[in-house]
């Protein structure tokens, strides 16, 4: 059984992108073995970052949206324990098994499944239905449209149905709402414990647990600004009318592993070492930044003054105050106020929050590089009414704001103007239209 074009519709994708869909199962269809009953069909999209850089494992704020690509996957319970995992694009295929013993290989594809299996095993003993997994997408994989994560949900969301995890005794103790599932997700991809849930290795990467939020919780045509650790809701904002994002991915790869994740995972240790700054210089027991600037009236200088008396010889002071300052301005001053200005109308306004943005990540957090920040900018030329870098970054995509109507025009002149700047990473980029879609949902 291959999902109709109609019932995905009805999930919440527009019907163009509900066609893509239906042709992406039934790849992954195609890939499972002949025989049984018919598979279930998961739908688990990527997301955009609108605004929110680095501020989710610091326990601050984004603005946020899922996008209309995704993984398509199909999955069928098997007999035993082993699990396979196939990829309907590529052929390529990985025996794994449903086991606290797995052993994850990092580097390859099969991790992201691989940490998901042995991670159920160990927090949930009853678990012991394996599965055979086949998918398809239409993600650009390390894009930064957080193609892992989207990947390690889809994983998850088949093996709890299969295994009725949200009747494990484990599970409803520590789970209740999507926001529980998608902190408690974040932690599979980080390694960390969620309440009684125990921690394990991870995928090698110390971020945190926004992609999780957009990917379960947000809803078609609206922009979502959550706060995290521990995930929390604050506001939904209409997607302005009339307007979609397009999307350039720059062609440089945001893969979390190798140099990248040393470089990804060195933004996340600064701000470790600030709290750490804090808590010696202060006594404050706060357990993330927002905490922390909030501890007491004058925190924010006061923690200013501590990271320049430090001596900090692992980062430097001077880096480890740009970091602090970023994240101060992203998200408590930027995301708050760019939501604001969308709630009543005031696109000149968020442009100019969406510019800043941008400029204090390419300044104080670092993340930014040349084709990125050339993309911004020729995107804020040719007229979008504003446009940023997203996700880890150091390579990876930028959304820019544009009317509907004028977007496949405005795609074809921002594909001109990045090939003439940088032919090279141009020949390995992708541009594409999306609008806020639904969370990730079952069909079948």
């Amino acid at each position: 059984m291959v999902p109709t074009v109609e019932d995905i519709d009805a999930a919440g994708l527009r019907a163009e992108a509900a066609a893509s869909k239906r042709a992406l199962f039934a790849r992954a269809r195609g890939a499972l073995r002949a025989g049984g009953p018919p598979p279930a069909a998961y739908f688990v999209p990527g997301r955009i970052e609108v605004l929110g850089k680095h501020t989710d494992y610091a326990g601050g704020r984004s603005l946020l949206c899922a996008a209309e690509q995704g993984f398509c996957l199909v999955a069928s319970a098997r007999s035993d324990r082993r699990v396979t995992v196939m990829n309907a694009d590529t052929g390529d295929r990985a025996d794994l098994a449903l086991t606290p013993d797995l052993q994850p290989v990092l580097g390859h594809w099969s991790n992201y499944p691989a940490t998901v299996l042995r991670r159920v095993a160990r927090n949930f003993p009853e678990a012991r239905i394996g599965a055979d997994l086949a998918f398809a997408s239409d993600l650009p994989p390390a894009s930064g449209m957080s193609s892992s994560s989207a990947f390690m949900v889809a994983v998850f969301l088949a093996m709890a149905s299969l295994n009725e995890l949200d009747r494990a005794p484990a599970y409803l103790e520590a789970i209740g709402p999507p926001t529980d599932l998608a902190g408690y997700l974040g932690t599979v991809e980080n390694g960390r414990t969620f309440g009684p849930l125990a921690g394990d290795t991870g995928v090698g990467t110390f971020g945190g647990s926004e992609d999780h939020t957009a990917i379960l919780c947000c809803r078609a045509s609206t922009l979502s600004q959550y706060r995290f650790a521990p995930v929390q809701f604050e506001r939904d904002v209409a997607m302005p009318g009339r307007h979609v994002f397009a999307v350039a991915f720059s062609g440089v790869l945001a893969e979390k592993t190798g140099a990248a994740l040393a470089t990804y995972n060195r933004a996340s240790r600064a701000v470790s070492r600030v709290l750490q700054i804090w808590g010696d210089a202060s006594g404050s027991p706060a357990p993330t930044l927002e905490a922390a600037v909030t501890w007491c009236d004058g925190a924010v200088d006061q923690i200013r003054t501590a990271i320049a008396e430090s001596g900090d010889r692992e980062f430097g002071a001077d880096v480890l105050r740009r970091r602090f300052d970023q994240f101060v301005l992203e998200s408590r001053t930027i995301v708050p106020d760019a939501g604001d200005a969308l709630r009543y109308g005031d696109l000149t306004r968020f442009g100019a929050l969406v510019d800043r943005s941008q400029e204090a990540a390419a300044a104080w957090l670092g993340n930014q590089v040349p084709e990125t920040a050339c993309l911004a900018r020729e995107a804020r030329r040719l007229g979008a009414a504003a446009a940023s870098a997203f996700g880890a970054g150091f390579g990876g995509s930028v959304w820019a704001l544009v009317a509907g109507d004028a977007c496949g025009e405005f795609l074809r002149e921002w594909r001109l103007a990045y090939e003439r700047a940088h032919p090279d990473a141009a020949a390995r980029s992708v541009f594409f239209e999306t609008s806020p879609g639904p969370a990730a949902f079952r069909l079948g």
